[in-house]
């Protein structure tokens, strides 16, 4: 009874872990303000998201070999840290380079956290709860991510600016560090040897592990893309200020969080390869849509579409790749995490593209591009089933 109570006090600051998982995505609106304040060009404004992504490719891999060496908690306190720091930076002194540092150790902080903080939550519970726990964290991610803009929302209209959403994150983050290290959480040596970069990087030779890595890399910059394109197409076509535009990354959000609580419950039913097919079809035909449309409603309609319809891929293809080869689940783990960097790839070129074109027409080609790519790997995945 003593373990059963101890392991539901460590659960709770474990889940919240997720909900400080979710702030990465607030670069999205976050980059509209940072483009309006300093009157950036949509090109390098597309480079402010790399900061935060880039280094899903670089450090996911070294991450999870120094988390075998000073263990799961101490690794998700480490990333906190990381985070709370890059928080304070442009509160205290805000211009063009701290934001830029700011997006770096926000997305260092968040690989960190990414890569320890699942592992953590096999420590404090175990067999179907497990699952359950994970749903119950990646929703809590989505609700972060939902809350964002409304938060820099609030803080430009009530508190006067903006970057005071740069403290409150950071002492949520402090509240979460804090909590997390109140409690005690019994951690297992690990048994097998820790994946090299050769190792895991060596998978890609299989065919079908590297379509879905790529499939990783394609659905984060659909995520990222639409969370960064949302707030300027509302600006752009319906002369919202840069604080009200927030609400398109909050409905993408929102019926994203909305999806994956209905694929929970479909998946159980469908198989996976037809699901993702159908709802990437479906997410192809909004975006076709959204080339015309100008009407700020029709334009939310589309946007909730597309995040309802995208919001289970991720996972989709993370669990293909698993069971395609369940004998390498640690390394395909750290290679799946690392195509994160996709959100680092993609809004760059998402900038080009609308100063190329003069609108952000130039964007939404790049993300359906993302979306076609998708649409070939579900059919590639049944092809090789």
């Amino acid at each position: 009874m003593k373990e059963s109570s101890t392991s539901i006090k460590a659960l709770l600051p474990v889940l919240f872990g997720f909900f400080i998982m979710g702030f990465c995505d607030v670069v999205g609106i976050a980059t509209s303000y940072v483009k309006a304040d300093f009157g950036l060009s949509e090109t390098i404004a597309g480079f402010l998201p790399s900061m935060v992504f880039l280094w899903f490719l670089l450090l996911a891999v070294p991450a999870a070999i120094f988390m075998n060496r000073i263990g799961r908690k101490k690794m998700v306190l480490v990333s906190m840290l990381v985070t709370i720091v890059g928080m304070i930076i442009p509160f205290i002194d805000y211009n063009l380079y701290t934001c830029l540092i700011a997006f770096a150790l926000l997305g260092i902080g968040n690989t960190i956290l990414q890569v320890s903080l699942n592992p953590l939550l096999t420590n404090v519970v175990k067999g179907n709860v497990l699952a359950s726990s994970l749903t119950a964290g990646q929703v809590l991610k989505a609700v972060s991510s939902f809350c964002g803009p409304f938060i820099a929302a609030f803080a430009a209209t009530v508190l006067g600016n903006w970057q005071y959403l740069f403290p409150i994150f950071a002492l949520l983050t402090l509240i979460s560090m804090g909590w997390l290290m109140l409690v005690h959480i019994r951690e297992e040596s690990p048994e097998q040897s820790t994946s090299s970069w050769g190792a895991t990087f060596g998978l890609l030779k299989d065919r079908t592990i590297l379509l879905l890595f790529l499939g990783i890399v394609f659905v984060v910059g659909v995520d990222v893309g639409i969370n960064t394109v949302a707030p300027k197409l509302l600006i752009e076509r319906c002369g919202f200020d840069v604080t009200g535009a927030g609400v398109g990354s909050s409905v993408y959000f929102a019926f994203r969080t909305i999806g994956a609580f209905v694929g929970t419950f479909l998946l159980a039913r469908v198989s996976g390869s037809k699901y993702f097919r159908v709802n990437i079809l479906v997410a192809i035909a909004a975006m076709i849509v959204l080339f015309f449309m100008s009407g700020q409603y029709s334009i939310l309609v589309l946007i909730a579409l597309i995040g309802f319809t995208c919001s289970s891929i991720f996972s989709l293809i993370f669990s293909m790749a698993i069971q395609a080869r369940p004998e390498k689940a640690n390394e395909i783990s750290g290679l799946m995490v690392t195509g994160i960097f996709g959100g680092a790839v993609i809004p760059p070129l998402m900038g080009y593209c609308t100063d190329l074109i003069g609108t952000q027409v130039g964007s939404l080609i790049v993300i359906l591009g993302c979306m076609c790519y998708l649409l070939y790997c579900s059919v590639g995945i049944k092809t090789r089933k």
